[in-house]
């Protein structure tokens, strides 16, 4: 006899217990209530069950199950060779339980329940998104609080410019940009005459260089200096945010025993810490121009040039970003691996991805940072697997990317509650589309749902066993047989990858399987007509799961304006050092046991005079007053602003010109 699954009864009358729970935390649940009966040989349990695997509790609802925290499990093998202690620590290693078998078992799919989710702390997710993230404006700006250092160069023939008052090269480190309008910004300085003296350069060889992540050439106290301050002086230094000149002579100090010849940040574009001007480059020009930052009006207004170069920064928004630097993430060091860096976990516990930062390293684990990156910049060239990390990542996010979004876009797009079934039932069929789309090289001709034989004893993951298989390839077949990284790095690399695809894989397999046993999936052969209950329960289910898998992945590239910017306009995020806080001090602080004598800061890091203006929404154009915070400075949010404009540069102009 055909097995009908009831689920609009499941729903109207299980007595399964749930309640809302953090993500990620466990409890162990029990099914209560008298036995219901079918007229088929369905079991009841299977409809209870069902229920807890809705509601997103999957192994948890076995009845006297042993807890999870307590039963770890088998733990998933790296797709590289790990070291014998493996890659993390006990406590942020990603979990995923057994479900109480037996170990005799041997249950190939033991590992790959759809009930569980991967540890609370586990960081994999955010290794893969700020590796994911590097070298570009937009994700950078977003979280300005870099996490990884990477090793790199900057190829021949690459321009550099550099911004000073008096026509003489830089006689130590100094600062160069990637845009001149970057660089122009800082010519002439404090003088009043107008004068500019612009130096263009371009490398003659490769060029050496470390890039630290983040909003990292931004003069703040709140944790985008941390990464810098660990290399350069071993511990965060928060009170030593504008000592620039202390900073690039310590880092190019000790960058010459690796031959570093740079040092690569971000503010309003991209710059790099130049150690010598007379090694590697070859000056193009160097001609006095007109200087468009200190030429004011009568008023001593500052003139809005300041937008140019964020204008030009956005060119390097989203992927690939800066490509004038060409990083090697075999020698990636992140403060987000919790084998390296464990003092870092309890830090960042419950707190937003916003305020993660550096602040509470141990100087055990701040001494193997180092340790590591000097391991990476002393390993000979060719030391590694060949496995191009930033393609293999952007694969997943192009595959995954749009598709995620389009199914949050349909589950919002109407009402759960409805009493409209045509339209219900139009976007669960919508939404079971998609998900089958991202699944259809996974979907083995065998995989099918068990409709006979329910056994009692049966817990509510096993509703959905039938489904595993496909959960499980599709979370390896990116990376499985990648037998052959060499470095930590890439150890790193490859277990935040599989981490990252095996949480996407999990929820977007549970909300597939779902929606074959409700009825909706049109390739599968599950006979019963979709009741308005069961789809209204369903989709609320489908909202939370997709909801919760976006906001832990958090991927950039969902961050945009909407609608969208014009064409006169620009999407925008609040960038340093318009809306910020200005600093009480904006020269050198004395460092302590070094003497009084304070050396003056370099033509290209010397701050104007005058306040910077801020603008709250639009800067620079229509702006509020002088030293005003941005309303979402600490948290940025995008907003589209005017990119052209008569009065950016004080022009006056007359109909009758025309």
């Amino acid at each position: 006899m055909r097995c009908k699954f009831l689920l609009s009864f499941l729903f109207g009358t299980s007595t399964c217990r749930h309640r809302t729970q953090p993500r990620h935390e466990f409890e162990v649940y029990k099914f209560s209530g008298a036995a219901s009966y079918f007229d088929t040989p369905c079991n009841v349990m299977l409809q209870r069950a069902l229920c807890c695997t809705l509601v997103g509790l999957g192994a948890l609802c076995h009845a006297a199950q042993v807890p999870i925290v307590s039963d770890l499990g088998p733990q998933p093998t790296s797709v590289c060779e790990a070291p014998e202690q493996g890659r993390l620590l006990s406590f942020d290693k990603p979990h995923y339980a057994t479900g109480g078998l037996p170990a005799e078992d041997h249950d190939p799919l033991a590992d790959w329940r759809l009930g569980d989710p991967p540890n609370v702390n586990s960081t994999g997710h955010l290794i893969f998104e700020t590796v994911s993230s590097l070298l570009q404006h937009w994700p950078n700006t977003r979280m300005r609080n870099g996490h990884n250092i990477v090793p790199g160069t900057i190829p021949t023939g690459t321009l550099l410019y550099h911004g000073t008052w008096q026509p003489e090269l830089p006689p130590g480190p100094d600062w160069a940009a990637f845009d001149p309008e970057h660089s122009v910004i800082f010519c002439g300085g404090l003088l009043k005459d107008g004068k500019c003296w612009h130096l263009t350069l371009m490398t003659t060889r490769p060029l050496n260089v470390v890039y630290f992540d983040g909003t990292s050439a931004a003069k703040l106290s709140t944790g985008t200096l941390d990464s810098q301050d660990i290399v350069t002086w071993g511990d965060v230094r928060p009170d030593w945010s504008f000592d620039e000149w202390g900073r690039i002579s310590t880092l190019c100090d000790w960058g010459r025993k690796y031959n570093v010849d740079g040092f690569v940040r971000m503010e309003m574009s991209f710059e790099v810490m130049l150690c010598n001007f007379t090694s590697g480059v070859l000056v193009v020009s160097f001609p006095n121009i007109v200087d468009p930052v200190i030429f004011r009006n009568a008023s001593n207004t500052r003139f809005p040039i300041t937008f140019e170069v964020v204008y030009a920064g956005s060119w390097h928004n989203r992927y690939p970003g800066e490509t004038r630097v060409q990083l090697d993430l075999s020698g990636l060091v992140s403060f987000y691996d919790t084998e390296l860096v464990p003092s870092l976990v309890p830090a960042r516990f419950g707190k937003e991805r916003w305020d993660h930062r550096l602040l509470n390293i141990s100087t055990e684990d701040a001494v193997r940072v180092k340790a590591r990156l000097e391991e990476a910049l002393s390993r000979p060239a060719g030391r590694s697997s060949g496995v191009d990390w930033q393609a293999l990542i952007r694969v997943v996010v192009d595959r995954y990317s749009e598709r995620l979004q389009v199914v949050q876009y349909l589950l919002n797009s109407t009402d759960t509650n409805s009493h409209e079934p045509d339209s219900v039932l139009g976007y669960a069929i919508k939404t079971q589309v998609q998900l089958r789309h991202m699944l259809m090289p996974y979907i083995g001709v065998n995989v099918t749902p068990r409709s006979t034989g329910a056994n009692v004893n049966r817990t509510a993951s096993d509703v959905l066993d039938w489904a595993r298989p496909v959960y499980k390839l599709c979370a390896t077949t990116l990376t499985d047989r990648l037998k052959d990284c060499t470095t930590s790095s890439e150890k790193l690399l490859s277990d935040a990858v599989q981490g990252t695809i095996r949480e996407i894989c999990r929820v977007v397999t549970k909300m597939w399987g779902l929606g074959v046993l409700a009825g909706i999936d049109q390739f599968m052969d599950i006979e019963r007509e979709p009741d308005m209950e069961t789809m209204q329960n369903m989709m609320k289910t489908w909202r939370e799961d997709i909801d919760e898998l976006m906001a832990w992945l958090d991927w950039n590239v969902w961050v945009e304006c909407r609608p969208e910017c014009g064409p006169e306009e620009m999407c925008y995020l609040t960038t340093w050092p318009t809306g910020f806080p200005l600093p009480h001090e904006r020269t050198r602080i004395p460092r302590p046991g070094k003497g009084d004598h304070v050396r003056p800061l370099t033509p290209q890091s010397i701050p104007d005079s005058a306040p910077v203006p801020t603008v709250t929404p639009v800067p620079w154009l229509d702006g509020m007053a002088d030293g005003e915070l941005a309303e979402d400075w600490q948290r940025p949010q995008p907003r589209c602003i005017r990119r052209i404009h008569l009065h950016d540069l004080g022009v006056r102009v007359k109909a009758s010109h025309f």
